[in-house]
């Protein structure tokens, strides 16, 4: 929930105002509250009216909705769903290494895609990684550097405070703009995809929704106040990237922090995008397909798929925006809900039936109108 991508949220609110604010908000809850009907999904009452935890992931989830149709119809949708998400995770990743490599040393005359590619070479390794022990230990790091960011940002634009003026939140928005933020904001908070795993790893699973709601709440209050103090700070002139508007002194420290970050946050999306593919391929009994050779082969490919991307749109605010109104809103918004209301509709009330459908639908209409405004906004860019 506190990822790299917080750093697109000053640049939403550049272009959504006071919505924005209102976004991050309802955004937060309408995230807890699809992350708790997801889990939900998992259970089934027994003879006794006990609930008992008879599916264990997301994939399970779809498979048991569609099961009339397809036995494995579901379970593909959202597999694909999610390689999607995490495969576009990995390019925003490395576009972001490319912008940071690109400010950090501005008298090298070498262009901001040649930087991704040189962030490229550095995670060459991430083909050999076999385990999650190893993405782990990367991932202390990254909640370490993670620390030092928000800190240094927030506490340089703390010394601007004399230059705060509300005046700089916009009233009227631009409806195409905003509809791009729409894709960020939603996308700054997509956790779904691990909650399942994350609730049947838990020693005491009945504190889940307790836990669900103080993350959120944590996460809102943070995201909020980061982007509203970087918005303060640099109004007009906030741009994608946030730390690209900190002074030169600064910009040094924190892109390195940075660069470490986003670096050592790749493996973790790449590994969960290429074990759920290998574990797909091979799920027939084909032999070929378990070797070692051909994981690898897998991995590869897609470590190279991520860099061709990276380099045809080096566009961090709107590749966020369009993967946050494509796969984010699917797995976020529309699947729980859908879900929730197939497998549980008889025992919903009726309230709770209307917030399931108002879920859907607005994340139906969020999702066409970002995807639209986003891939709109990529060919204008690329006349």
């Amino acid at each position: 929930l506190q990822g790299i991508f917080v750093l697109g949220l000053p640049y939403a609110l550049l272009h959504s105002g006071y919505s924005g604010l209102i976004l991050i908000i309802l955004a937060a809850a309408l995230c807890c509250y699809t992350g708790k009907i997801l889990i939900t999904c998992l259970y089934e009452e027994n003879e006794d009216g006990q609930l008992i935890r008879v599916r264990d992931t997301y994939e399970d989830i779809a498979n048991a909705c569609c099961r009339n149709l397809s036995p494995s119809l579901g379970g593909t949708v959202v597999n694909v769903t999610q390689v999607m998400e995490l495969i576009m995770t990995c390019i925003l990743y490395l576009v972001v290494s490319g912008n940071l490599l690109s400010h950090s040393f501005p008298s090298v005359p070498v262009t901001e895609k040649t930087w991704s590619a040189i962030a490229f070479v550095m995670l060459l390794p991430c083909v050999f990684i076999k385990t999650l022990k190893i993405v782990s230990k990367l991932s202390q790091v990254c909640s370490l550097a993670h620390f030092i960011i928000i800190f240094v940002v927030m506490a340089y634009c703390l010394t601007q405070i004399h230059q705060w003026s509300w005046v700089k939140f916009r009233l009227s928005i631009d409806f195409e703009d905003f509809l791009v933020s729409v894709g960020v904001i939603i996308f700054s908070y997509t956790s779904q995809i691990f909650l399942p795993a994350l609730e049947g790893s838990m020693k005491n699973t009945e504190e889940f929704r307790c836990m669900l709601n103080w993350t959120h709440f944590s996460a809102c209050v943070l995201k909020t106040t980061f982007a509203l103090t970087a918005f303060l700070t640099w109004g007009e002139e906030t741009k994608e990237v946030i730390t690209d508007n900190l002074p030169s002194f600064l910009q040094a420290l924190v892109n390195l922090c940075l660069l470490t970050k986003a670096l050592l946050s790749y493996p973790l999306p790449f590994f969960a995008a290429t074990e759920i593919v290998c574990a797909c391929i091979s799920r027939g009994n084909h032999s070929n397909y378990g070797s070692p050779l051909f994981a690898l082969g897998i991995r590869g490919s897609f470590l190279l798929l991520t860099l061709l991307m990276a380099l045809f749109i080096p566009h961090f605010a709107l590749l966020m925006g369009l993967t946050g109104s494509v796969t984010g809103a699917a797995m976020t918004f529309l699947l729980p809900s859908l879900f929730h209301l197939k497998l549980k509709w008889k025992k919903l009330s009726f309230l709770e039936k209307c917030a399931d459908i108002s879920v859907f639908i607005l994340g139906f209409l969020c999702s066409l109108a970002g995807t639209v405004c986003s891939i709109k906004g990529l060919l204008e860019i690329f006349g």
